[in-house]
């Protein structure tokens, strides 16, 4: 009677109809054959250990802590979910496509399942008026009639429930909102992906749906990121499979799009021309001979995406299949995302950072072609000759590139020597001329050092590590191990411009302005990729920097800071010393 005091039959229904929805629902679960593990998983609670209702049923109401859900065999397999069977049957993270589980936190592909609440009870609770506002129940009351409820133009059986956010595992939660990976050690458990057994055999088959390669390659590292290997593979694969359909046998043709990202990150001054030009020609010697289109992009500035989205629509038709490939961190997922945008496709964002190998496994990507075409983004390749493959994150955060190149260029004699931060040093060992100019293109936060050659062994004792970063401390330098030599003769005809680049896979590159010859000695890690190329970037800067160290931003701030605690340090020592010295009164 508490009750009816406070609350009219009106706004009784409500809860009449929570109570029908509860009873429906424990007879359809009682009859029904459902698998209770999967429901447990799903919620945190567990079953009463007796009641008379099903155990189903208490899953919605019991509050008793959960026991572990049976360990189940992880599938560390990083196929993804381009093939629907799998999909169907095994869930994929939508941020990188590894495989999802809820019971090893220390597996990959661990996820945490939000807290479940049923749409129909949830939203009906949530459209209650609170009991101060029923004033009419007791006239009602004693008439013995219910006042209806106005219409509210809700429909009670479907109701209007916000659409759910796509889980993502831990690790892709830990990128997007912190920029690191939350436990490193669950990175060496991921098997390697397989690209021939996944993707080259569905590029070299003969039968099936087409296929368009989507090459994405980054643009301040155009070397190092290109995968010669698959644009050798697709090549040799267009040459065969164009022979069968010529003699009238079954021959699927690849196309091949070549997609150059992150343009927005090369100076402003580089025409659009020059630059298509040295990339064709820098894709001919990679093994890509056979490009169907080019296209320049930036995801960040939305350069290029309308006519490459109109381009791969064309290629793939109705029904084909077109799969981003690339080196790791070479900008695939941030460019698909960037698509999605571009052409209002429901699509669920994948996972961006600044850090090599964000993505895990193949994800096909919805909404983005029309009718039954396909689009799939696929883990980055990864190339052991990068130099960002030896580096740890916080180092590699040094090297990323995440802002317009500057030049920082050097005049120099013979018997001189540029270091790029600890990682690489170029040696000006004999020259025709008077001087050369050396144009430092890397990062902005890699400091550089310009100095005699005789001193460069004391640079590594005093200074790597330290000034010179990364690698980051002398552990660091240490496990890295010793550097190898290469040796470049170079010629040119004008001092106003670059004529050759000397490239490091993963760093950056000296560009090499000199009138004559000249002996080039390149110094860095072994195995590390160091390619002579035609200049990408002519100019250089008109303003030179001076001997020693050009100071990157991150280390000025960490020596200012240093430099005041010592000013700060000395100030208080001085301060002791003068009330010692002072005389007794």
């Amino acid at each position: 009677m508490l009750v009816a005091r406070n609350k009219s039959l009106s706004k009784l229904k409500p809860f009449l109809s929570i109570c029908f929805f509860a009873k429906s629902s424990a007879t359809a679960y009682s009859s029904s054959p459902l698998n209770l593990s999967s429901l447990v998983e799903l919620h945190h609670g567990n079953p009463a250990k007796s009641s008379q209702f099903p155990t189903t049923f208490c899953h919605y109401f019991s509050s008793k802590p959960a026991k572990p859900p049976p360990k189940q065999s992880l599938i560390l397999a990083r196929d993804g979910n381009y093939d629907e069977a799998v999909a169907q049957t095994q869930a994929v993270c939508p941020g990188c496509g590894v495989y999802m589980q809820s019971s090893e936190p220390k597996q990959p592909g661990f996820f945490t399942k939000p807290s479940h609440k049923d749409p129909k009870t949830y939203k009906l609770l949530a459209h209650l008026e609170p009991v101060s506002q029923e004033l009419e129940f007791s006239d009602s009351l004693k008439r013995g009639v219910v006042v209806e409820p106005e219409s509210s133009g809700v429909d009670a059986d479907s109701p209007q429930v916000r659409p759910e956010r796509p889980v993502v595992c831990a690790r892709c939660h830990s990128l997007r909102h912190y920029g690191k990976v939350k436990d490193p050690t669950v990175e060496n458990l991921l098997p390697d992906f397989d690209f021939d057994h996944t993707i080259g055999r569905k590029l070299v088959s003969t039968t099936g749906t087409r296929s368009v390669v989507l090459m994405v390659v980054d643009a301040a590292d155009f070397d190092g990121s290109f995968p010669q290997k698959v644009a050798k593979l697709v090549s040799v694969t267009i040459d065969e499979n164009s022979t069968a359909w010529k003699q009238g046998k079954s021959g699927n043709v690849p196309r091949v799009v070549l997609v150059v990202t992150k343009i927005d990150l090369l100076p402003s001054t580089l025409s659009p021309t020059k630059l298509e030009h040295w990339v064709r020609q820098r894709a001919r010697e990679g093994g890509a001979n056979k490009i169907t289109s080019l296209h320049l992009v930036s995801a960040v500035k939305d350069w290029g995406l309308k006519n490459l989205v109109e381009d791969i629509r064309n290629l793939a038709g109705p029904r084909g299949n077109v799969w981003a490939i690339g080196a790791q961190n070479a900008g695939k997922s941030t460019l698909i995302n960037a698509i999605g945008r571009h052409v209002g496709g429901k699509i669920s964002n994948l996972t961006e950072a600044p850090v090599p190998g964000t993505t895990l496994g193949i994800l096909r990507v919805e909404g983005v072609l029309p009718a039954q075409a396909k689009l799939f983004d696929t883990p980055g390749l990864l190339n052991p000759h990068q130099i960002t493959t030896r580096l740890t994150r916080e180092e590699q955060k040094l090297v990323h590139i995440s802002k317009e190149l500057k030049p920082r260029t050097y005049r120099i004699k013979a018997g001189h020597s540029v270091h790029i931060a600890g990682l690489m040093r170029l040696d000006v060992e004999e020259s025709s001329g008077e001087s050369i100019y050396i144009t430092v293109w890397a990062s902005v936060y890699l400091p550089l050092h310009m100095g005699k050659t005789e001193n460069a062994s004391t640079m590594v004792e005093e200074h790597f590590g330290r000034q010179l970063q990364p690698p980051i401390g002398e552990q660091r330098v240490k496990e890295l191990g010793q550097w190898v030599r290469k040796e470049f003769n170079v010629c040119g005809n004008s001092w106003d411009s670059s004529c050759v680049d000397i490239a490091a896979s993963g760093l950056g590159w000296f560009a090499v302005g000199l009138k004559g010859e000249a002996v080039l000695g390149v110094w860095t890690y072994e195995g590390i990729d160091v390619v002579l190329r035609n200049s990408l970037i002519p100019d250089r800067s008109w303003i030179f920097e001076v001997a020693g160290f050009t100071v990157s931003k991150i280390v000025s701030k960490a020596d200012q800071a240093s430099n005041s605690l010592l000013h700060q340090s000395g100030k208080k020592r001085k301060r002791g010393i003068t009330k010692e010295s002072e005389p007794p009164l």
